[in-house]
Order: C-alpha cells, then sequence, then structure tokens
C-alpha cells in the first residue's frame, strides 16, 4: 500500500475536538457515516476473496484445457504476480492523487472483468498473458483497499485490521465452495463469467459509499470502545525501526507464500497426486480459507492470552506441522485435515506482523509489511510450479511448512528488538 494514501485523511484527524463539541447528534452522525464505510470496504475484502477463489478452484480445468505442464502453469501464474507487482508501484500515486477509496472501487470494476478472460485463453502463452491483466487488478485492488483500511483504522483507533483480512478469508470460501459445488456441471467460462456480474453487481450496490464526497471524521478518544492505539502512535523512523519493520515484512512474505500456494495448487494436488474427485478438490481451498477465518475472527481472543510475540511463533509451527500432513499424507482426507490445521496457523500471522509494523512506524510500516507480504503470495505459486515440474508437487508444497517455521524463528528471534503493544478488551 502507498505510504501517502494515508495523508489525505489526517486533517480529519485533526478534527476530532469539533466532533465532540459538536455535540451528540455530531458524533453519532459521524459514528454512522464511519459504520458504513467500514462496512462497505469490508464487502470489497470479501468480494476480492470471492472473485480470488473463484478463478483458483478452475485452474486444473483450465490447465487441461492449455495443455500446460506444471512449469508451462507455473510461469504463467508468474503472470499473475508480474501483473500486480508492476501495478503497486503505480497504485501507491493514483491512491495519493485521487484517494484510496476510488482507486478501491475501479479496481474491482477491472478485476470483476478481467476474471473472465483466463478460459479463454487456448495455449500456456496465452494464459500467461491474460493472467497478466488479472494480476494487475488483484495488485491494484489490494493496495487501494488496504491503504483505505489504514485510515478507517486511524478513524477508529481501534486495531480492526484483522477483521478486513478476516473478511477476504471469508469471501475466499464461499467463492471455493460454490466453485467447487458447480464445478462438475458449469464450464470455467460460464462460471468466471457469472463471477464477472456478481462483481460488477456488488461494486455498483456498495460503491457509491466510497465514493461519497464526505469523509467522516475519527471517533473520539473518549468514546466507548475507544482508545488510543499502539498502532497508530509511531516511535521512531531509525535504522533499528526500519530493521525491525524489514523482519516483520518477511514474516508476513513467508506466511503469505503459504497462502498463495494453496489457492493455486492445493486442488491440483488433491487431483493428480491423491486422486481426489473435482468436488473434494475444490474443497481444499474452502477448508484452508474456513480454518483462516475462523482463526481471524477468533484471533483477538487469541492475542490477548498468548500474547503478540507467542502468537506469531506458535501460529507458525502450527502451520509448519499442518503443510507438511498436507503435502506428504497418503490420502485426500488426511491432507485436508492438514491443510485446515496449516490454515489456522497461518490466519493471524500476517495481520498481527503488519499491525506491529504500523506500531512502530506508522502506515509507512504498514505499506512496507503488506507489500512484501503480498510479494510472497504473489511470487509463491510460480515458485511451487517450477519446484513441482522439477522434483515433485507434494515436495514442492514442503517449502510451505519451511517458511512458516522460518517465520516462526523469525519472530522469536525479533521479540526484543521492539517493544510489543498492549491490546486490552474494549
Amino acid at each position: 500500500m502507498a505510504p501517502r494514501a494515508y495523508s489525505h485523511f489526517v486533517p480529519h484527524l485533526n478534527k476530532v475536538g469539533t466532533a465532540v463539541s459538536g455535540g451528540d447528534d455530531t458524533d453519532l452522525a459521524a459514528r454512522s457515516s464511519l459504520s458504513r464505510l467500514r462496512t462497505a470496504l469490508t464487502v470489497f475484502f470479501a468480494l476480492d476473496g470471492f472473485l480470488f477463489a473463484g478463478w483458483v478452484v478452475r485452474i486444473p480445468a483450465v490447465k487441461e484445457r492449455t495443455g500446460a505442464s506444471e512449469s508451462d502453469l507455473g510461469l504463467a501464474l508468474l503472470g499473475v504476480s508480474a501483473g500486480a507487482v508492476v501495478t503497486m508501484v503505480f497504485t501507491g500515486r493514483l491512491c495519493r492523487r485521487f484517494g484510496s477509496r476510488p482507486v478501491t472501487v475501479v479496481s474491482a470494476v477491472l478485476l470483476s472483468l478481467s476474471i473472465v478472460l483466463p478460459p479463454r485463453a487456448h495455449s500456456a502463452p496465452a494464459l500467461g498473458l491474460v493472467l497478466l491483466v488479472f494480476g494487475a487488478a488483484y495488485g491494484a485492488l489490494n493496495v487501494s483497499m488496504n491503504s483505505a483500511a489504514v485510515d478507517v483504522v486511524a478513524a477508529l483507533r481501534r486495531p480492526v485490521i484483522s477483521s478486513f483480512h478476516a473478511a477476504f478469508s471469508l469471501g475466499g470460501m464461499v467463492g471455493a465452495g460454490l466453485g467447487g459445488l458447480v464445478a462438475g456441471g458449469l464450464s470455467p467460462t460460464v462460471h468466471l463469467l457469472l463471477l464477472t456480474g456478481v462483481g460488477l453487481l456488488v461494486t455498483a450496490v456498495t460503491g457509491p459509499v466510497l465514493l461519497g464526497r464526505r469523509v467522516p471524521a475519527p471517533v473520539p478518544v473518549s468514546a466507548p470502545g475507544a482508545r488510543p492505539d499502539a498502532a497508530h502512535a509511531p516511535r521512531g523512523h531509525g535504522p533499528g525501526t526500519r530493521r525491525t519493520v524489514l523482519l516483520l515484512g518477511v514474516i508476513a512474505l513467508c506466511t503469505a507464500y503459504g497462502e498463495g500456494a494453496m489457492a493455486d495448487w492445493s486442488a491440483l494436488h488433491l487431483t493428480e497426486d491423491l486422486g481426489a474427485s473435482p468436488g473434494p478438490a475444490a474443497a481444499a481451498y474452502s477448508l484452508f480459507a474456513l480454518a483462516m477465518t475462523a482463526g481471524r475472527l477468533s484471533g483477538t481472543v487469541q492475542l490477548e492470552r498468548l500474547g503478540q510475540n507467542r502468537a506469531l511463533v506458535l501460529g507458525g509451527l502450527t502451520a509448519a506441522l499442518g503443510m507438511l500432513l498436507g503435502a506428504l499424507a497418503p490420502t485426500a482426507w488426511a491432507a485436508l485435515a492438514g491443510f485446515a490445521v496449516a490454515g489456522l496457523g497461518l490466519a493471524n500471522i500476517f495481520p498481527v506482523a503488519v499491525g506491529r509494523a504500523g506500531a512502530l512506524a506508522g502506515p509507512g510500516g504498514v505499506a512496507a509489511a503488506s507489500t512484501l507480504g503480498y510479494g510472497g503470495m504473489l511470487l509463491g505459486p510460480p515458485a511451487i510450479g517450477f519446484l513441482a515440474d522439477w522434483f515433485s508437487l507434494p515436495l514442492a508444497l514442503t517449502t510451505v511448512a519451511l517458511l512458516a517455521a522460518a517465520a516462526s524463528v523469525v519472530a522469536h528471534a525479533a521479540r526484543h528488538m521492539s517493544a510489543e503493544p498492549v491490546h486490552r478488551p474494549a
């Protein structure tokens, strides 16, 4: 996300006293407006997960249509990464010029339109080209959404970033589940065309809330349930802070690598290596997304009981064990169980890493950690494809466990480099 996407909201943060002095009616109006904005943004996070999952569950069918090998498919999937990375460089500038919320709406429209393109490709090179377009829209939406989410978090003065990521996971679960149900009855072209219609409809209904000219004033600190959170009180910008933010970004990268790999390769692993039918194979990512959603919805309780650093360490170890089972299990059902455990382990690592980066360096820290994290999510699938072609897909998937364990080690090593933000129950 763009570091300066936050800056357009700062003047409104200085008007907190105005909101308070305006009386209860002004305060309630600001709260209502901010609540609508948060709800609309949550819908866009869910839509992003829904559309992305709808594409990934049809990867086996698209692979069969193009006749691509694992390495050819991995190279084609690199188009998603390349398109997203290039777009991320420019999306920050667009957010600074036009605002993160309008860019979110436009990016959602482009993602909805581009998702129908992959089934129309009849060769691996053509697939790579259309995925370049799809990746550009996907990268732009993720950067602009997270930039807008930073504004909402600052206005609420509460650490609600995880709720947005939970919506993304929930959308992915629903998208993958529906994809599994229709995989045997609808062609990929028809299925993804329907997703285009859903995406455009949701954007048309929800987009006007984000495009409204009036930006709600922040919730006053004295409001019930609100508090000045450490995540919005940057502690410094020295070399030590930058080094710690970089480590947190590496943690996000290692775990997001696993999420990207699961999205693109879990169904193929069950289909080709374990002989599963299309329905159970499509359920792999759905189950993984369900576990991540459950983990993120219960994330606040986990963090309060374990502390953020212990949650990072235990989450990485849990994900590593789950992915080892998912990659090396001899049956599809055991692999599904492993994927669920991995989802629980990975659930809160990315939001916690990004949140702690923000606590240290403000929105710039959030931007740096998020960019590294999404880089891992986008670069993981093609890396898995090349490793699968050189060795085997199960062995390639064990790299997810390796990186999850590495994230746990890095989190443990960095535990004393910064004070951990304190989160008290509201």
